[in-house]
């Protein structure tokens, strides 16, 4: 075939950002219903794990983009870190939810405040992604938006350690040390995300 007859192709691009805007949509889905779960509205747990689900299929969507993608608008380990690390948040909500069943202990007015906390934090963490690529100066501010609901969820979790202390009930404190214990490895994903973002941003300025 001549050279006039031949057709280039580039590889495809996929919008891996837009995918992981996505995830995040599920994502903070997800952790409203857990921060209403919290509050009292038992049924709200379903939706958690629904949401799970959900971030989970987009999180693999993601993953095969970025095995396929020519190039992207953050490195692919950042936004592959990225994803991971926001899924954690969401599967740390639903063993939560799961936890408190199991041990039939429904959330008390500390768990609820930290659930309501992870919620604000991944409402954060999604304003920065959608800000990457357009603004990362806002970017940033969100990230650090998001540390800071962490940082008062630590303020709740130690407040709420103490008052286990005045506890004589051994099942009640077994039970909130275990639930109290998923919500700080969810606090923990939610600032890998925001120390990410940070991280993102300097490698792409």
């Amino acid at each position: 075939m001549s050279s006039r007859g031949r057709r280039w192709f580039l590889p495809e691009t996929p919008d891996v950002l837009g995918m992981l805007c996505a995830q995040a949509d599920v994502t903070a889905e997800g952790t409203t219903a857990f921060a209403e779960w919290g509050r009292g509205e038992e049924a709200r747990g379903q939706d958690v794990r629904d949401a799970e689900h959900r971030a989970d299929a987009r999180k693999r969507e993601l993953t095969a983009a970025l095995r396929e993608a020519f190039t992207t608008p953050l490195q692919p380990e950042d936004i592959f870190e990225l994803s991971r690390n926001l899924d954690e948040v969401i599967n740390g909500a639903k063993d939560t939810v799961r936890g408190a069943e199991a041990l039939a202990m429904a959330p008390n007015a500390e768990l609820a405040e930290m659930c309501g906390l992870v919620a604000e934090g991944v409402d954060n963490l999604r304003t920065a992604f959608y800000a990457f690529g357009q603004d990362a100066a806002a970017a940033d501010v969100a990230a650090a938006a998001a540390i800071k609901t962490q940082r008062r969820l630590q303020r709740v979790y130690r407040a709420a350690m103490s008052d286990l202390a005045h506890t004589d009930d051994r099942v009640e404190i077994i039970g909130r040390l275990e639930l109290y214990r998923l919500l700080t490895r969810i606090s923990d994903s939610i600032l890998l995300v925001a120390d990410r973002v940070g991280y993102a941003n300097v490698k792409e300025a």
